[in-house]
């Protein structure tokens, strides 16, 4: 026969060649072969058109088969195996026909396939074949990529087998199945399940491992930025879209410096399986000229907004990581200079993540130190929907951190036996990931500072080198000299205040540590109160802040810091409420945590001539000392005074759940056993211990000194001393 041109327009949406009815019959099945190696089958369709001896083509099928108007090609007679060549499964690629033709809207690939079995049924189908198909009124171009054969034992009646067999020529019939999958370059969009059937390809790597990354201690956290932000991206589309969920588009981590953020937004990007993540320090943005700042916003989207306009839902995730977040995108409104290039930037990111040309194909994770600086229209649902603290990782974690960073050591033999990472981890409470970083760090330069002979040239002793091992008093001695934690305890802080030790003199004293070895108790294991704030108040020099300090470092709290006025000289008095707020801050970021407030009438720049006293430090710290930790966390505040009066008519005193009064020394037999302590002898003589015991008396700590040197006097003017003293004392 010879090759022809479709005579109309709805014939060459039919996918049959057309004959004359003398020829063959409509329906018929048959093979046209090209050339000796080449046959296609189709289905023929009659028209009165076509003259005997011709067999019309539509411009697909010619492409497809190879064909030229004219060429004369031989035709036959083709019958189906229905037992082995019914159409179970069809995957076809689809794309608009003509691209000038496109549009956005969506289109219902399961509808898409009823009507495609419907205009197509009981024809034949060919492995890369080509063909037009109509659809709501638009042409489609699909090229058959795979074809499934059914399975037998559904045509018998009988159960299904489970059997899979790819064939190259099949039968549609009224139970095959269907499916559509975009071209790879098209921006044609489907909705519905019908539009893949491929196992998708997986959003995480599947070469994905914590520890080779360098993350530790950050479970609780992966796993809960999981559920939010990734559970969408891993659930095949299809449900997703009858869900009508939406993606989460913006993480925002936050907490201390060294936790972690900036490496677990790093490894993020490495961990799923997306465009290489965009990288921006937030003043990197900014830019002098007027509209350039926005325009760097715009640039940091434009690949992910080409590509969704290309490609639609097929489009991959781009992931643009903000660190220092606050640097750009600070309260609107709040800036000192007239110009309002932060509050412009802030718009510009807004329209960005979720304006009214939103992108679904973006992943904005953005760090800060500083969550209370950002504005609040970046918070809400829908932009950076996932607030995430990385606090300070707890033992677990540090023994995670600590394994990750001596991995190397260990494989190389370098880390001696005797170095015990879960011991490290138990001493290295409050430790940032950064600080663990550090710490092993400086043990292996004190490890090797041991291999350096210091002659007039410093030189490598290559004989003992070769021997280097890091050995458990390497980490030791940088944990006591080397690395401090910023949210520990500075033990020189609170030493300097007990650097004599307490004097017991008597029952007040162990009294006073008793009770505060319950609070401390209390503060640790009762859930119903987080917070537990004690005041302690007494006369002038009777040890108040000497036994807040060794309270304070009998809790071993791994945070314990001490506010005080001495490190406030000449502060202005919003520089002091800040500075003690961020005691309170720094606190609320510890599991355990004991603050020592310090000789509150100071603080308060209080004075009995006016009277005066700074109102804005009184509010600051009222809040303060009300304030309940997080969750999770607990905080015991130790306060003290010489002046409870003043702080009763502040009604301050309400802020404290306890107050505890420490006398002075007040008997002649408290006398005698504080100089037996502070002298470690016994001291007095009989007559002088007989006088003393009866003497009724108020000594501050300080005259401890005066009369300890009295007694390195002659008898007779010893006593007249003591009588002075105590006369001196109010006796």
């Amino acid at each position: 026969m010879q090759a022809a041109r479709c005579p109309t327009d709805e014939l060459s949406l039919t996918n049959c060649a057309v004959v004359s009815e003398k020829d063959l019959q409509s329906g018929q099945h048959v093979t046209v072969k090209t050339t000796p190696n080449h046959k296609f089958v189709f289905t023929v369709k009659t028209h009165h058109t076509v003259s005997p001896g011709s067999i019309a083509f539509s411009l697909p099928q010619r492409k497809w088969a190879g064909l030229s108007i004219g060429q004369e090609v031989e035709v036959a007679n083709y019958n189906f195996d229905k037992s082995k060549q019914c159409i179970g499964a069809m995957t076809i690629e689809i794309d608009f026909l003509q691209k000038k033709s496109t549009d956005s809207s969506p289109y219902d690939s399961d509808k898409m396939a009823a009507e495609f079995i419907q205009q197509f049924n009981n024809q034949a189908f060919s492995v890369t074949q080509q063909l037009v198909f109509s659809f709501c009124d638009k042409l489609f171009g699909l090229m058959v990529k795979d074809i499934e054969a059914m399975d037998a034992s559904i045509l018998r009646g009988e159960t299904a087998s489970g059997k899979k067999q790819k064939i190259d020529i099949g039968l549609m019939v009224g139970n095959s199945q269907v499916i559509f999958e975009k071209a790879e370059s098209s921006s044609l969009t489907l909705v519905g399940k019908a539009k893949t059937k491929e196992a998708r390809q997986t959003i995480i790597n599947p070469e994905w491992n914590f520890e080779k990354m360098g993350i530790g201690g950050l479970d609780k956290e992966f796993s809960s930025i999981f559920r939010r932000a990734f559970a969408s991206r891993v659930f095949p589309p299809d449900i997703v879209e009858q869900m009508g969920c939406k993606h989460v588009k913006g993480i925002m981590l936050f907490g201390p410096p060294g936790c972690g953020k900036t490496l677990m937004a790093r490894q993020i990007g490495k961990m799923l399986n997306a465009r290489e993540p965009k990288v921006v320090n937030g003043p990197e943005i900014l830019n002098k000229y007027v509209g350039e700042s926005e325009a760097n916003i715009r640039k940091l989207f434009a690949d992910a907004e080409e590509e969704q306009k290309r490609l639609g839902a097929n489009s991959g995730l781009h992931i643009i990581i903000f660190d220092e977040l606050d640097a750009i995108c600070k309260q609107r409104g709040t800036g000192a200079s007239s110009t309002g290039v932060h509050d412009t930037v802030v718009n510009q990111l807004l329209s960005k993540i979720d304006g009214v040309e939103q992108l679904n194909n973006i992943l904005v994770i953005g760090m800060t130190n500083r969550p209370d600086l950002i504005d609040d229209a970046l918070m809400r649902p829908g932009r950076f929907e996932v607030k995430m603290e990385i606090s300070l990782p707890d033992e677990k974690g540090r023994v995670q951190i600590l394994t990750i960073h001596t991995n190397k050591m260990r494989s190389f033999n370098l880390l001696a036996p005797d170095v015990d990472i879960k011991e490290l981890a138990a001493e290295t409470k409050n430790y940032s990931g950064a600080e663990l970083e550090g710490l092993v760090r400086a043990a292996q330069s004190t490890a090797m500072n041991r291999h350096i002979k210091a002659t007039s040239t410093v030189e490598v002793d290559m004989e003992r080198a070769e021997k280097l091992q890091v050995t458990r008093s390497d980490f030791m001695g940088s944990l006591n000299n080397d690395i401090k934690p910023a949210f520990g305890t500075n033990q020189e802080d609170y030493s300097n205040y007990i650097m004599n030790g307490i004097i017991k003199w008597g029952d007040p004293v162990t009294h006073v540590l008793d009770d505060g070895e319950l609070l401390i108790q209390q503060t640790k294991n009762s859930d119903r109160t987080p917070l537990v704030a004690v005041l302690l108040e007494g006369p002038p020099h009777c040890g108040k802040t000497a036994l807040a300090a060794k309270i304070a470092e009998d809790s071993q709290f791994p945070f314990i810091k001490i506010c005080s006025p001495e490190k406030m000289i000449g502060y202005s008095e919003i520089a002091k409420c800040q500075a003690i707020k961020k005691v309170f801050d720094d606190a609320c970021k510890s599991q355990l945590s004991c603050v020592v407030v310090d000789d509150i009438e100071r603080l308060l720049d209080y004075v009995p001539i006016g009277p005066r006293f700074s109102n804005l430090v009184l509010q600051a710290l009222l809040v303060l000392l009300k304030r309940a930790p997080p969750k999770g966390r607990k905080l015991l505040i130790i306060g003290t005074t010489s002046r409870k009066d003043v702080l009763q008519e502040m009604e301050m005193l309400d802020a404290f759940s306890t107050t505890i009064h420490i006398p002075n020394i007040s008997t002649g037999e408290q006398l005698v056993d504080a100089l037996e302590v502070f002298t470690h002898t016994p001291i007095l003589t009989f007559a002088d211990g007989l006088f003393l015991l009866s003497t009724e008396c108020s000594i501050s700590l300080p005259l401890l000194s005066p009369f300890f040197y009295c007694l390195q006097m002659d008898q007779e003017y010893r006593v007249t001393k003591f009588l002075s003293l105590l006369r001196d004392e109010g006796a």
